[in-house]
């Protein structure tokens, strides 16, 4: 099942993606599920999937905006240096331990919605990923039981002001400049996706493949990124994580590769699907 965050006729939403072209419209469906992180707190997935086997797909997706799948979550955990390949391109090493940063949810948009260059930036760049969304919560979690907490799979792009993420040691101010990355078109519910390890990642800048790699090609694997991070705080429904790049980023090419207002930039996920943005100059509106 496919399912995605969508304002329709000016009112949001969500539904399911049931043949091509045609979604099945769950806003107000579902009694007492406000949206898709409601749905998965209220574990009742399977409800939904019994209605939308059930139901007429009615609504052209050409006619809604989409949102980031999970508008709302409540909290995003990327991950650093996660491919050998990158590791070594970025003059790193992979270490014993994941390296964690955190993204706010209005750093994202939408599938087919413009990214913002960031006037005050002259270095951003792409980071194609693969989306891991959490459906059931917990703490210390251990690696044998993790994937029983993962309720599906989207595209991700953790693009990146690259000149601020390294004004200190710290990643936070190159990943949450506004609407400069983005979170879609929908999640692919888990029961779809027999081995995420299968999953083969391609990033396309103005048609031009610029990354590819494969998910078993993780230094630190999904289990091990659950179980690690549930040591220290709790995960809840509808959280996600940003299972980290491979080798191909801009600017570690030469010449660097940067994104540039009027750039189309596309992360192919097999199984999955695409995730399309284009560039736009952020645009300073002064209070």
């Amino acid at each position: 099942m496919k399912l995605l965050s969508y304002v329709h006729n000016g009112t949001a939403g969500y539904g399911a993606l049931k043949e091509p072209g045609l979604l099945v419209d769950l806003t107000r469906r579902l009694h007492g599920v406000s949206g898709l992180r409601d749905l998965l707190e209220q574990g009742r997935l399977a409800e939904a999937a019994e209605i939308v086997g059930k139901s007429e797909a009615t609504v052209a997706f050409d006619s809604v905006r989409l949102l980031p799948v999970i508008p709302n979550p409540s909290k995003i955990i990327c991950i650093g240096i996660n491919y050998v390949a990158h590791a070594r391109e970025a003059g790193r090493k992979v270490g014993d331990y994941p390296v964690v940063f955190h993204r706010f949810a209005e750093s994202l948009a939408a599938h087919n919605e413009p990214l913002l260059c960031p006037v005050a930036s002259e270095q951003f760049d792409y980071e194609g990923e693969l989306a891991v969304i959490i459906g059931k919560g917990g703490s210390h979690i251990d690696r044998k039981d993790a994937m029983q907490h993962v309720a599906g799979y989207s595209c991700f792009n953790d693009a990146s002001a690259r000149d601020w993420q390294f004004h200190t040691h710290q990643y936070g101010m190159g990943k949450n400049f506004r609407r400069t990355g983005a979170f879609g078109p929908w999640m692919v519910t888990a029961d779809e996706i027999e081995d995420y390890k299968k999953i083969e990642l391609r990033t396309e800048l103005n048609g031009e493949v610029m990354q590819e790699g494969k998910l078993d090609q993780l230094a630190f694997d999904v289990p091990a990124i659950i179980s690690y991070v549930s040591k220290a705080m709790p995960w809840v429904p509808g959280d996600v994580i940003s299972t980290g790049t491979p080798s191909g980023v801009g600017f570690k090419r030469e010449p660097p590769v940067l994104l540039k207002p009027g750039d189309s930039i596309d992360i192919h996920v097999s199984q999955v699907g695409v995730l399309h943005n284009s560039v736009e100059l952020e645009r300073i509106e002064k209070e």
